[in-house]
């Protein structure tokens, strides 16, 4: 049995819900419900039906409790999983509209095909073949199947589709963390950060260490980065810039992803580099659905 607690960073829980995610190995149960762990669902994946009702009063009626969880069950359950249906009705007389039962399936072959990839057994295969695994798991699955309040076909979707299609079933895509954008300076001379998503080179710019009263103070100081983004060169490199970052982010959100880092070097990561991050923070306050932080390596070092 293994326990997913809610992303770091996401928002807390709104409505109360309580999820239960089955249906055929190889469907897809894993990333739906780390999509649910990230709307801020405490989840816990196959848990015994004879647990699921305690763990639903808990974190639904317990003052303090999760408020949002979820629970995958599937055949690991074994003979227990011929109990799932009364236990299910019983809950849904308990809960009403709070509970639902996401069912996942997909076609034979790209079950197959799943499984020829991972390498991993079948759990109801045994000494036969997948594709008899297969039939075998939809014969002791349709029962459940019947209960469910949605259906996913997963076939043809690629992870980031079937994420979408949790958050619009479960009404919480508002609650999704934003993509947590860093704008991070720093010098070549002292390597290129290890954790950096995109990486752009200011070097081209002229650049305050050639400047004797410059020299000193970093791209946060006003002087410094005014001689910096006076340059012609540097507001282009601004405009077009921001213009592809307004349209990455959307993307990036629309895909799932939490973090992105951007790089931005000249050669120390104290001039150049520093200035043009804090500018381009500017252009992108304005874009939806991120929260944005500006982060200096290298400012404070010497050279």
């Amino acid at each position: 049995m293994a326990v997913r607690r809610p992303s770091r960073g996401q928002k807390g829980p709104g409505a109360a819900s309580f999820v239960v995610v089955t249906g055929l190995s190889g469907a897809g149960k894993s990333h739906a419900i780390r999509a649910l762990e990230d709307l801020g669902y405490f989840c816990v994946d196959n848990l015994p039906i004879a647990l699921v009702q305690t763990f639903a009063d808990l974190s639904l009626h317990t003052p303090g409790g999760a408020r949002r969880a979820a629970v995958v069950i599937d055949v690991r359950e074994g003979r227990q999983l011929t109990g799932f249906p009364g236990m299910y009705r019983g809950l849904k007389k308990r809960f009403g509209a709070a509970l639902r039962l996401i069912f996942l399936e997909a076609g034979e072959s790209a079950l197959v095909r799943r499984f020829s990839e991972t390498r991993r057994p079948h759990p109801v295969a045994g000494a036969s073949s997948v594709v008899e695994g297969v039939d075998e798991e939809r014969r002791i699955l349709r029962p459940i199947r019947k209960l469910s309040d949605h259906v996913i076909d997963t076939t043809a979707l690629t992870v980031h589709e079937l994420r979408r299609r949790i958050f619009e079933i479960t009404g919480a895509a508002g609650d999704v963390a934003p993509l947590g954008v860093t704008l991070l300076s720093f010098g070549f001379s002292r390597g290129v950060p290890a954790d950096a998503d995109l990486v752009f080179d200011v070097r081209f710019l002229p650049n305050p260490h050639f400047v004797a009263a410059l020299r000193r103070w970093s791209g946060k100081n006003p002087k410094v980065s005014e001689y910096v983004l006076r340059s012609p060169d540097a507001r282009q490199f601004l405009r077009l810039t921001g213009d592809l970052l307004k349209f990455l982010l959307p993307r990036y959100i629309e895909e799932g992803k939490a973090y992105l880092t951007i790089g931005i070097g000249c050669t120390g990561g104290r001039h150049r580099s520093v200035a043009i991050a804090h500018a381009l923070a500017a252009r992108l306050k304005g874009v939806k659905g991120i929260q944005l932080r500006v982060r200096h390596r290298d400012a404070s070092q010497g050279g």
